[in-house]
C-alpha cells in the first residue's frame, strides 16, 4: 500500500469551522472518480496530546488527508488525472499550508 499523508493548515482568515465545513462538504467529494484512488480519508483534529518525556515538535495543524493506492503505477495515474487536477485546483481555494509525505505502509498489527 502506498499513501500520500498531507498536514494542512486553513487559509489565514478563516476559522476552523469554515475549514472543515469546506473539507468535508466542497473538496472531499471531488475525490471520487479519482482512477487509481483507492481509499480517501480525512482525519480531523480532536486534540494534540503530549508526552512528558519526549519534546513535543511545533506544528500546526487542522487536518491530516490520506489517499491510498494500491501501487505506485494507481498513485501515478492519479496524479495525472483531470479529477485529481480538479481536487488540487478546489484545495488551493481554502488550504494555507500542506506538507505531504509519500508513504509505504507496514502492517504491524491488523489487516491482512
Amino acid at each position: 500500500m502506498i499513501k500520500s499523508i498531507s498536514l494542512l493548515t486553513r487559509k489565514a482568515g478563516d476559522t476552523r469551522e469554515q475549514f472543515l465545513k469546506a473539507w468535508i462538504e466542497e473538496h472531499a467529494p471531488l475525490a471520487h472518480g479519482i482512477p487509481g484512488l483507492h481509499r480517501y480519508c480525512l482525519n480531523l483534529i480532536q486534540s494534540e496530546p503530549s508526552r512528558p518525556d519526549v519534546p513535543t515538535q511545533t506544528v500546526t495543524c487542522d487536518g491530516i488527508a490520506e489517499l491510498w493506492y494500491l501501487t505506485r503505477a494507481d498513485m501515478e495515474q492519479a496524479l495525472a488525472s483531470p479529477e485529481m487536477r480538479r481536487l488540487r485546483d478546489h484545495g488551493a481555494t481554502m488550504i494555507g499550508e500542506i506538507k505531504s509525505y509519500t508513504v509505504e505502509e507496514k502492517i504491524i498489527i491488523g489487516g491482512k
